[in-house]
Order: structure tokens, then C-alpha cells, then sequence
């Protein structure tokens, strides 16, 4: 069961956080007076790997924003299958349309890492977008944004699977990815989950990546996946 933490344990027993919530995309530069208002009733809980942060079907009373940490967003097919919808780091959000819509959750979220991650009320959540404009801007870019990277993985379901892991990877530089000395870093995730996120055999997907690092395109270590050569990532999806 996940433990809630004071400020003072969490200085103690836990890494700091790589965010904290007020300098996230979605609270910085609002009005101050704004923030401190909608984090009043925050409560910051730490999570290790693997562990079930939402389920499907369950009632949204809560919305979630990663201060360190990796996410997946899973639901199952017709058949059973595992499908990883999205993977979400540090700065992103999860579980904000079941309060805005007033249904149950859709999907599965599990933490892939250990995680920080803040849970503000729904009632405060929906209450900002609806009182800040500004807010409810940024909530709309954000779903836009989602919406065109679902889009853009629809219309290359059916090509080969160079261009499919290529797609993988620029999808999650463009949510997550940071700039490293040697190009556009991203984690280097097990590949069970690519192959979950892209719809292709595990075996698939090793091979590509192994294709795409023999050429120079990607480099790979231990926890980081660096693109070292955007241009020839995104010329794959051509």
C-alpha cells in the first residue's frame, strides 16, 4: 500500500523529487494566489516500480501529476493482450477525463519506476480549469497534443516495423525526451513495453533497435536511450 508522506520524511527517506509541482508544465507561470489555492489539498505519495497507481472502472476522485518516475497507461484487447496506450514521465499528468466527464477511469495506470507522484482532488482539479482560463488552454493542448500523437500511430499501424519503432521512439522524445551533449535523450525502456506501446513481437522490436544503433541513428545505455541523429529517426517514418 502506498505510504503517505510528510515533507519532513520525504527529505529523509526518499529522493527529492525532480519537479516540484508548482514548476510544472501545467501550473508554471500561473497566478500565484491560482496555485496556492489548487495545491492546497495536494498530497505527495511515493511509489515503488510495478505498483497499480489506478484501475480501470475505478471512480475518478483524484488527478495525478508525475514529479519523478515513469508511468504506463495499460488497458487489455478482445483477446486478454496487454496494450500500453502511453508512457508518462516527470511534468506529465494522468487521470484528468473521468472527473472532467464524470465516469469511471478508462484504463490501467503502473508505475514502470520508482515514482513521485502528487494527487490533487478532482473537485479542485475541475474547479481550476473552470475558474483559470488559462488552465483550462493548457488542459486543451495537452489533449490536442495527445490526440494527434494517437492519430499519427493510427496511420502508420500498417507499415514495417522500421517505421513503427521509429514512431515509438519520436512519440516518446516528444513527450519526454530531453536534450542530452549528444542528442535528444529518452529512457531506454524494456522492450516488452516498446513492444506493448508499438503492437510488435518483443523480438521485433529488438531487432530494429539493434538495426537502428548499428547505423548511428540511437545510442543505448543502461537507463537512457539517446537519439544521436533526429533527422534520420524521423526520415524512417517517410
Amino acid at each position: 500500500m502506498s505510504r503517505v508522506l510528510t515533507p519532513m520524511q520525504q527529505r529523509r527517506s526518499s529522493p527529492a523529487p525532480e519537479l516540484s509541482l508548482q514548476n510544472t508544465p501545467f501550473f508554471r507561470d500561473l497566478p500565484q494566489a491560482v496555485v496556492e489555492k489548487a495545491l492546497a489539498h495536494v498530497v505527495t505519495r511515493q511509489h515503488p516500480a510495478n505498483r497499480v497507481i489506478l484501475l480501470e472502472n475505478d471512480w475518478g476522485t483524484s488527478v495525478y501529476f508525475i514529479l519523478s518516475g515513469w508511468v504506463k497507461i495499460r488497458t487489455y484487447n478482445m483477446d486478454g493482450k496487454e496494450v500500453t496506450l502511453n508512457i508518462l514521465g516527470p511534468g506529465e499528468l494522468f487521470g484528468e477525463m473521468a472527473p472532467l466527464e464524470e465516469v469511471p477511469r478508462s484504463t490501467d495506470v503502473i508505475t514502470l519506476t520508482p515514482a513521485v507522484v502528487a494527487n490533487m482532488p478532482a473537485t479542485d482539479f475541475v474547479n481550476l480549469v473552470n475558474t483559470e482560463p488559462q488552465a483550462g488552454i493548457r488542459l486543451a493542448k495537452l489533449m490536442a497534443r495527445r490526440l494527434r500523437q494517437v492519430n499519427r500511430r493510427l496511420r502508420l499501424r500498417e507499415s514495417d516495423s522500421t517505421s513503427r519503432v521509429a514512431d515509438i521512439l519520436l512519440f516518446l522524445a516528444d513527450g519526454q525526451g530531453r536534450q542530452g551533449a549528444d542528442g535528444l535523450e529518452i529512457p531506454n525502456l524494456p522492450h516488452r513495453e516498446l513492444s506493448s506501446l508499438s503492437g510488435m513481437a518483443r523480438e521485433t522490436v529488438t531487432r530494429v533497435l539493434g538495426k537502428l544503433e548499428r547505423k548511428g541513428i540511437i545510442r543505448r545505455t543502461q537507463d537512457c536511450l539517446c537519439i544521436t541523429n533526429l533527422r534520420a529517426l524521423e526520415n524512417l517514418l517517410l
